[in-house]
């Protein structure tokens, strides 16, 4: 048996509250950027990058409150190459017990045309910032964003520049999805090898999933000697996304045998997490993604249905539990009382309030009575609605009945409370959903436009439940709505209405350079 305490550790540092947060309508509001956040804390992530303070007041205020509620993690915060943003990110994350300053600047031929500064003048910008960050926090993070398209000499050059002016750690970002995991590694040994005090620093990996290569590079740059990996939840990010934590962690847990490192992740908290994350975020799973997809762990083939029912390690790489997914999947009914359904949600990784857990057996009961078997995957479906829907909500769907038929328009009866005061409209579309969002629309009008509509079945049968996501688009701003019922018509419009009310939470944070999209930072990654 291998003794995994005297294996290299490599530092596991995820960017889900800001470079996943950077993926079109996958905003998070202040509570799920909390909430996310101590799950991460918990689950022993190394260093949390809470978001890029100087982006917006509300992006500066998570940052700070995660930073005073941290226990185990290191916090860290974004800035790009100027005393602004480096001090205004200190500010942020200076009361965590341990802060981190990370600033960046583009090194490529491609980033440095974009300040247009030449060689000389980029490397005595870094000097300088680096310098500043490091005066005020010892843990700083530099990173040359666009690292893999930025010329060996130069970027040799640059890195040992920022090693000289107090950097800790050097990020090497694939910003683009460029690099190939051959040429990961080799980056990684270059860099080792010729940059002077490289041997005093950890090295990171950052990659992006364009060329669907990111975990593979990620883990070929730890091979090759890198220490750190940067990464979200279900690979969250811009584009193609993120190396996912999950898909790293779980690879040099399952084959330590030729990655003999080790990481400080609790495994078994991934799924919940990975529900949560996907949840908040709208950005729903594919079913066939590794480690966290709906089918990572099922069989439907004969041959490996019985071979699994022989000795489960015929088709099965890794347990359920490791990550947290409890294979038994037993269904719970309308005589199922609260204990049970307490005891069950903690089994799944939701540890919830008493106010909370009242909520969701009030929902729970009703989904009873209309399914005959309630599923985890249902009850998640349950918790993470009930997350969406908070009694403030300036528009709420009190009462909906369409009428469908094979000739002629839908129709949709509505009522909505709008800021408490009952309004009821009739409609008509080109389907029952049409017709409840043009319902939606005539009592409360506004100009968003609607970019994505989605429905996928949370179980199997005609009584499954559908999870609903949609996402809107208004003056710049994005946002995701989500919602679940059995009735698809019912959780399109619950979506719908959930998409409005982060809209309308938007418009009242707006001020000029408060939108965290709108500031210049693209990828840092």
């Amino acid at each position: 048996m291998t003794d995994k305490s005297t294996q290299p550790r490599v530092i596991i540092f995820d960017t889900t509250l800001r470079d996943g947060e950077q993926s079109p309508g996958a905003t998070m509001t202040h509570d799920e950027k909390l909430e996310i956040a101590t799950l991460l804390d918990e689950m022993g992530v190394d260093v949390i990058e809470a978001g890029f303070p100087i982006a917006s007041e509300g992006d500066f205020a998570a940052v700070s409150e995660i930073a005073r509620r941290a226990k185990n993690s290191t916090i860290c915060g974004l800035a790009r190459a100027n005393y602004k943003d480096i001090d205004r990110c200190w500010e942020a994350v200076k009361h965590a017990p341990s802060p981190r300053i990370h600033t960046f600047i583009g090194t490529s031929p491609l980033h440095r045309a974009i300040p247009n500064l030449d060689m000389d003048q980029m490397a005595e910008r870094i000097h300088d910032t680096v310098t500043h960050a490091r005066n005020l926090c010892d843990n700083i993070q530099w990173s040359p964003m666009d690292a893999t398209r930025t010329e060996h000499d130069y970027l040799c050059r640059v890195v040992e520049i920022a090693i000289k002016a107090g950097a800790t750690t050097i990020n090497i970002p694939d910003t683009v999805g460029y690099t190939a995991p051959r040429e990961s590694a080799d980056l990684i040994r270059m860099l080792l090898e010729r940059v002077p005090g490289a041997d005093s620093i950890i090295f990171a990996t950052h990659c992006h999933n364009d060329l669907g290569m990111a975990t593979a590079n990620a883990l070929a740059a730890v091979e090759a000697g890198a220490r750190q990996i940067e990464c979200t939840i279900n690979g969250l990010g811009e584009r193609a996304g993120n190396t996912a934590l999950e898909e790293v962690v779980m690879a040099m847990k399952v084959r330590n045998d030729i990655m003999p490192f080790q990481t400080r992740i609790d495994t078994t908290k991934i799924m919940g997490l990975s529900r949560r994350v996907a949840s908040v975020s709208g950005f729903p799973v594919q079913f066939n993604k590794a480690i966290v997809g709906k089918n990572a762990f099922l069989h439907e083939s004969g041959i490996h249905q019985d071979g699994v029912l022989k000795n489960v390690e015929t088709f099965e790489i890794m347990r359920p539990e490791d990550i947290g997914l409890h294979q038994k999947n037993i269904a719970m009914g309308k005589h199922s009382g609260r204990a049970a359904l307490r005891s069950k949600l903690r089994e799944m990784g939701y540890d919830l309030a008493d106010n909370q857990l009242n909520d969701v057996f009030v929902r729970f009961k009703a989904l009873a009575d209309r399914k005959k078997e309630v599923y985890d995957d249902d009850l998640a479906a349950l918790v993470a609605d009930e997350a969406t829907m908070a009694e403030h909500d300036h528009l709420q769907v009190k009462r909906l009945r369409v009428v469908c038929g094979t000739e002629g328009p839908q129709e949709a009866e509505l009522t909505l409370s709008i800021d408490g005061v009952d309004h009821a409209i009739d409609a008509t579309g080109d389907g029952p959903v049409d017709a409840a969002f043009n319902a939606v629309k005539m009592l409360f009008p506004h100009r968003a436009r609607l970019q994505l509509y989605q429905v996928h079945a949370v179980t199997e049968g005609t009584d499954a439940q559908a999870t609903v996501s949609v996402r809107m688009e208004e003056d710049g701003r994005i946002v995701t709505g989500q919602s679940a019922d059995t009735d698809t018509v019912v959780a399109s419009t619950k979506a719908y209405v959930n998409a409005l009310n982060k809209l309308i939470v938007r418009r009242q944070k707006s001020a000029p350079g408060d939108d965290v999209k709108s500031v210049n930072y693209k990828d840092v990654s």
